[in-house]
């Protein structure tokens, strides 16, 4: 896919791994629609980088575990630019319990994480479809997570999402093909102030330093790391699709 005034949307786009895909869409001529749920001032400043990149924007608040505000921003960047040729969900959600302690997550906690993480990207598939068929040469990319693959992460709950994530990949790359590829990226660690608050700054350091010596490249991923394999999935692979790509440093390898 050339890149130079086609249309994404990425969700949760105000911060991390999100907004990195973002700018380097706006990099690269893209128009893409910057999604947030409640960081409305870093979603502005996100659009705000990405059109000084070159890149048109549309601000646009949506929960995404609301299918009403998935249609919506469909809509809105259908009513804006008359198209839609990406769609990458990374908008998540998590709860940070030890998997050991069991009694720490409930229903609500299950509900809610997939809620986010599993009907949000269905519900943007649903709203988007037609619009990506019609473009012919269109890419969903999911942002699931090593924790899907190893069962590790967070928690439980958001360990059962991520691979739920991984598995609805699949389907939905047999349903949309062949105007449409549907693939995932499954990133470890991510560098972050996200991960550090929910880990706590001493379990993050100590997790970060761990995998830096430990893992065969000896690094962990950043936002801008995961966009690039997002971008790789949107702009190229067109022979790939119903994949998940593991982006750990190799620490699977362990």
């Amino acid at each position: 896919m050339d890149l130079e005034s086609s249309v994404s949307i990425v969700t949760g786009s105000s911060s991390g791994v999100g907004a990195a895909t973002a700018r380097m869409l706006a990099e690269r001529g893209g128009r893409v629609v910057i999604n947030y749920s409640k960081s409305v001032n870093a979603a502005r400043v996100v659009a705000e980088e990405c059109e000084s990149l070159g890149g048109d924007t549309l601000l646009c608040q949506a929960d995404v575990s609301d299918d009403d505000d998935c249609r919506r921003m469909v809509a809105e960047a259908i009513k804006k630019w008359g198209r839609l040729d990406a769609l990458v969900n990374n908008a998540g959600t998590t709860k940070f319990v030890q998997h050991t302690d069991m009694d720490g997550l409930d229903g609500s906690d299950f509900q809610s994480i997939y809620g986010v993480n599993v009907i949000g990207p269905f519900q943007m598939v649903r709203a988007a479809r037609n619009a990506l068929k019609a473009s012919g040469d269109a890419s969903v990319v999911n942002v699931a997570s090593i924790a899907g693959v190893k069962g590790v992460g967070s928690s439980i709950a958001y360990a059962a999402s991520k691979g739920a994530l991984i598995t609805m990949t699949q389907s939905l790359a047999r349903v949309l093909g062949p105007e449409v590829r549907v693939n995932a990226v499954c990133p470890g660690f991510i560098e972050g102030e996200w991960l550090a608050e929910g880990m706590g700054r001493e379990t993050y350091e100590a997790s970060k330093s761990f995998l830096e010596a430990k893992t065969p490249l000896q690094k962990t991923c950043t936002p801008e790391s995961v966009a690039e394999s997002i971008l790789g999935f949107i702009e190229g692979h067109s022979i790939v699709t119903g994949q998940h790509l593991v982006l750990d440093g190799g620490h699977l390898l362990l």
